[in-house]
């Protein structure tokens, strides 16, 4: 956690000291007239955000911070007389840092180890329904087009238009929603896909579900692939594209078109 932002989240809690204040005081209307009021207002106002996103995020990992003792915090140390010093309150911002990250990763192993569970059933649901052909590695795939067109290898390099979904549908990548296809060398993707492909013709379609170990395994790819995610794509392999054959040393014609 850097340093300048409880300082300047100090400063966002400006707008509410009147609250806490022992003597009732009639709030005024604000009126923004300059722009110089205009810009306090915005930077205590982006601050404000800050502190609402975050406060959400450590609620959500179950710590909760009270608002009054915050704001105590900023009044005490705006006159002086904050009740901890300048390095132990560093100290306990990191040590907060540091709880607030340990929570995150028990949450993320948590719910990895829900989505296992969830995708080795679904895995074994799928692989009876009528269509489904299924590989010794275990990638499971459905012939949705198919053609009579070449099949690449791992070190050929692919055109492909395809979309990837969670089991629940939603679509985390695709090459439509980007309105031109991916080219990639074939051995530098998942090993679903390295393998998948070299299934497919040029022109075919196929569905395929590909088990977590061999997309992205228990780690995931965040922050969109969650860890122990079976996926789903919708591959149409559009062109093969071969590795350019080296030139031998002393090849009178090296650099020239053949």
């Amino acid at each position: 956690m850097k340093f300048f932002k409880p300082t300047l989240v100090a400063m966002a809690l400006v707008a509410v000291v009147g609250c806490n204040e022992q003597k009732p005081v009639e709030e005024k209307a604000l009126v923004l007239d300059t722009d110089v009021q205009k810009q306090a207002y915005s930077l205590g106002a982006s601050i404000g955000m800050y502190m609402e996103r975050n406060l959400q995020e450590q609620e959500k990992m179950g710590v909760k911070l009270e608002q009054d003792i915050i704001l105590k915090g900023f009044t005490d140390s705006l006159a002086g007389k904050s009740q901890i010093e300048k390095e132990e309150v560093q100290a306990i911002l990191m040590g907060l840092d540091q709880q607030m990250k340990a929570k995150q990763q028990e949450l993320a192993t948590k719910n990895a180890e829900e989505a296992k569970a969830k995708g080795i059933a679904f895995l074994e649901e799928n692989a009876k329904k009528e269509g489904v052909q299924v590989t010794e590695s275990g990638i499971q795939y459905v012939v949705m087009t198919e053609a009579e067109g070449d099949k690449p290898v791992a070190t050929d390099t692919v055109k492909v238009h395809y979309k990837g979904t969670f089991l629940n549908g939603e679509t985390f990548d695709s090459s439509y929603d980007r309105g031109e296809p991916a080219v990639f060398p074939l051995n530098r993707v998942i090993k679903g896909w390295t393998e998948g492909l070299q299934l497919m013709s040029v022109g075919s379609k196929y569905k395929f579900t590909i088990p977590s170990d061999l997309a992205y395994g228990p780690n995931g790819n965040p922050p969109r692939i969650p860890g122990n995610s079976v996926l789903e794509f919708e591959v149409e392999l559009l062109e093969i594209q071969k590795p350019a054959a080296p030139a031998e040393v002393g090849d009178a014609h090296s650099g020239h078109n053949h």
